[in-house]
């Protein structure tokens, strides 16, 4: 980086050359740059999970594609950049703080098990009903910190879960994370749609790579006898996928069973026995996987363990 101007704090940092300071942030922003890459340089793929509108699913949908793909036997890693509502450790049912790596100083994740860990903002805070009052440059440095200080290691895929909408940790995870590829996420409903369509306009305008969408919530199946019920309508995600020329990749149907692994701190896919959105979940990460090898981005990758 060339000047202050690029960092995060850099409208109030001490340092800036454009308020006088010697310029130090800008050295160490630039050696953050360079530890984002070394860090980066280890991660095969890295799958950004978003939606402009919240309530769609983005965390249930993260936590289960990277449970999904752990139980593959892929390396994974959750990265959980909603530092005002975090909510993966829940999902997960991780409940410890991180540790520090003595040798390096760097963070390591929560391990959720032996090819599946996690950092957030939740594994941070000693009183977990905290709330976080930071604005926009507190929380993009943050995020760089977790991709610069955490050790991460070498993993086949890195999953990104971000809060609703197109701010602040959006465009920090697309600038820090340039081959990130993108999987949005939405509910059939118009009123999720009208936002998803925003969200994937950002996505353009940010010239990111978008890998494909998820139609949550698709439909219910009933418990008792299996029949499929359009609760909340079905198909909207994938008609809206098509019309913007994007892959669709997949639906979860709505079902209990989420609901009471959420509640459990157990992704459903790791659940004894089958469900339809186990089912589901377990196609769809089969399905990222293979889009995520077929992609530019995945072609120019480094060697992964998968």
């Amino acid at each position: 980086m060339s000047s202050c101007s690029s960092c995060p704090s850099g409208a109030s940092c001490s340092h800036s050359t454009t308020h006088g300071g010697d310029g130090n942030c800008n050295d160490q922003f630039a050696l953050q740059d360079k530890r984002i890459a070394q860090t980066l340089s280890s991660i095969r793929h890295k799958i950004f999970v978003m939606s402009g509108k919240g309530g769609v699913g983005k965390s249930s949908v993260t936590v289960n594609t990277a449970a999904a793909l752990a139980s593959r036997g892929h390396k994974v890693g959750i990265l959980d950049v909603d530092m005002h509502g975090p909510s993966v450790p829940n999902l997960l049912g991780l409940k410890g703080s991180v540790e520090i790596d003595a040798p390096t100083g760097l963070m390591l994740p929560a391990v959720c098990n032996a090819n599946l860990s996690v950092i957030s903002m939740d594994s941070l805070l000693e009183n977990r009903d905290q709330a976080i009052l930071w604005r926009g440059p507190k929380k993009s440095s943050a995020i760089r910190q977790f991709l610069a200080d955490v050790k991460w290691g070498a993993l086949d895929y890195l999953l990104i879960d971000s809060p609703p909408g197109t701010g602040d940790e959006h465009m920090t995870v697309l600038k820090s994370i340039p081959d990130a590829q993108c999987v949005v996420v939405t509910t059939p409903q118009e009123i999720s749609l009208a936002d998803v369509r925003k969200a994937i306009n950002f996505l353009q305008y940010a010239d990111a790579a978008i890998l494909g969408m998820v139609e949550n919530m698709s439909g219910l199946v009933c418990p008792n006898c299996g029949a499929e019920i359009d609760l909340f309508k079905k198909g909207g995600g994938r008609e809206l996928a098509k019309s913007c020329g994007i892959r669709f990749l997949g639906a979860i149907p709505l079902d209990p069973a989420t609901v009471v692994a959420a509640d459990r701190g157990v992704p459903v896919v790791n659940l004894e026995g089958d469900c339809p959105a186990k089912t589901a979940f377990l196609t769809l990460a089969d399905t990222i996987a293979e889009a995520c090898d077929g992609s530019l981005e995945g072609l120019s990758a480094p060697a992964g363990r998968a």
